[in-house]
């Protein structure tokens, strides 16, 4: 039986779907437009609409979804995470835009908690996600200076030319060493 999973942020769902005899009646419990992702690769299988499951033909799949409860706790999680550390840069490793945020950081002899969401497996896109709901910003690197949301490269580049950034950074610290 090939396996599945759809990354949902409501309630837990655990089923298996016969993909060549399920029909969109059987799926009306799940939200439209999701798409369904192989467990190992994340490799896309199907796509679910209004109107239906649109799939290659292939073996049936089980469809596993992300508990609203383990959505809030990643959501927390990211709040402490942003609220306890100075600087916290969510990233990628490959990201040259990510590359060039740590860079700057560097040069200015800051030390930002560094998370590199490709990392970590199949937590990072989740992750990834509730940045997105949290700041809006689906893209990475995505920076955080004193439990502020600083935006990406771009927006953190253009307070440093500015001379702003480093104003930020030390109000930062100093927040910091208070608590």
């Amino acid at each position: 039986m090939a396996s599945a999973s759809l990354l949902l942020t409501r309630g837990f769902v655990s089923l298996s779907v016969n993909t060549r005899t399920t029909h969109t009646h059987s799926l009306s419990h799940l939200p439209s437009n999701c798409t369904l992702y192989t467990n190992t690769d994340c490799t896309k299988l199907h796509r679910i609409t209004k109107f239906g499951v649109h799939r290659p033909r292939c073996a049936p799949v089980k469809v596993r979804a992300m508990s609203a409860s383990f959505g809030s706790r990643l959501e927390e999680t990211v709040k402490k995470t942003i609220g306890e550390n100075p600087v916290v840069v969510y990233s990628k490793t490959w990201c040259s835009y990510s590359a060039e945020v740590k860079s700057l950081f560097k040069r200015l002899d800051v030390q930002p908690l560094v998370i590199e969401l490709d990392q970590l497996g199949p937590q990072g896109p989740q992750l990834q996600k509730v940045l997105q709901r949290l700041t809006g910003q689906h893209t990475v690197p995505n920076v955080f200076i004193g439990g502020k949301h600083i935006g990406g490269c771009t927006d953190t580049v253009k307070l440093y030319r500015k001379g702003e950034l480093e104003s930020l950074l030390s109000a930062a610290s100093a927040r910091k060493a208070e608590s």
